[in-house]
């Protein structure tokens, strides 16, 4: 039988682990049941931000004195950027035992996680069908590894994706006269998250893959998944997926919901997740942030699109994360920036992990 569990790690610095061995030396965490760790880590979020690439190393060197078994069964998810109040930290996800035939029908839905990763991609294919294709599969993988029966019962699909380096773009062409989506690297982090969160959308049945092109990504805005988070970063070449949903076949105190933000001032949408579950204890908030491609929010202009000293992303991450963290009255919240098909445009989704009161 599945169990799977939430822990939230403070961190002083990218490399910072002082906090998880805590935890693990007093039995909060155990180091064999890891399956993912997702990191906000106080870099830029763009694609010179090495503070991902930095904590990555770190937590498998860290792991790897504890595992017995490989630390690259482990998925890192680093997402960089934590503007405004937005706390540094790592949310541990960890799960005991498995879903398998065998497993027993629980009497209520609990947490249930699944991971899956795709095949390195070739920069030409970053941007592309070939990686909505990839991504959706290995969701795909990912649900059924988890036991969800349902698409209704995913409540949010974690992605990290590649990027597009200077190095990507020449090699393409030089080794095999093949162009890339952008020649501009920060431009193909968005066409990279556009990519996986349509992969997670054809996967759960959001979107119809037939007719599906590839100058739809990053333009068709109408086409999106209400569960998507995608961030990107040079620190992988292929794409790591977590399922996070709720099945019959989990037990334990934890659970997940969601909903879907309107636009990046809609902080009514977590408002009503901690109502409906008054009687559980919140454990994480994990939402997208974007800065509306329109220039307008609710009639007015923004200028986050216009700012040529910060990126729009570094914007909307600090907009968002300070909403929601007004609603919840915790900044130590995982806000990933760059919002390509993933909820409205102009919003996101927004999930909270919540855990049962005994």
């Amino acid at each position: 039988m599945m169990r799977c569990t939430v822990n939230r790690i403070p961190s002083r610095s990218p490399n910072d682990v002082a906090a998880m061995e805590k935890a693990i030396h007093e039995g909060v965490i155990d180091p064999q049941d890891v399956v993912a760790v997702l990191g906000k880590t106080e870099g830029n979020g763009c694609v010179n931000d090495f503070t991902r690439g930095y904590a990555v190393l770190a937590l498998k060197q860290f792991f790897g004195e504890y595992r017995k078994e490989s630390t690259s069964s482990i998925s890192y998810v680093m997402s960089g950027g934590t503007e405004g109040i937005l706390s540094p930290h790592f949310t541990v996800i960890s799960r005991k035992g498995a879903y398998n035939q065998d497993s027993q029908r629980q009497d209520q839905h609990s947490l249930a996680i699944g991971v899956a990763k795709t095949r390195d991609f070739l920069p030409e294919e970053i941007g592309r069908l070939a990686q909505v294709d990839e991504v959706a599969a290995a969701v795909q993988r990912a649900i059924a590894e988890a036991g969800i029966e349902s698409s209704a019962d995913v409540h949010f699909v974690q992605i990290k994706c590649p990027l597009l380096t200077s190095e990507g773009v020449y090699d393409a062409l030089s080794s095999r006269s093949q162009t890339t989506v952008t020649d501009d690297t920060y431009k193909s982090m968005g066409y990279s998250r556009g990519a996986s969160a349509l992969g997670a959308a054809v996967a759960l049945g959001e979107v119809e893959r037939a007719g599906l092109q590839d100058t739809d990504i990053c333009d068709s805005w109408q086409l999106f998944s209400s569960v998507a988070s995608t961030s990107a970063g040079s620190e992988l070449a292929y794409c790591e997926v977590i399922v996070f949903g709720n099945s019959d076949f989990a037990e334990g105190p934890y659970f997940i919901d969601h909903a879907v933000m309107k636009d990046s001032i809609d902080a009514p949408a977590l408002k009503r997740l901690l109502d409906i579950h008054a009687d559980a204890e919140m454990v994480q908030v994990m939402a997208k942030a974007e800065a509306d491609p329109t220039g307008f929010i609710r009639g007015h202009r923004h200028t986050m699109l216009d700012d040529s000293d910060i990126n729009h992303t570094r914007h909307a991450r600090a907009v968002v994360g300070g909403v929601l963290a007004s609603v919840c009255g915790d900044p130590m919240i995982y806000v990933s920036g760059g919002a390509e098909h993933q909820g409205p445009s102009g919003g996101g989704p927004v999930a909270v992990v919540f855990k049962r009161r005994d």
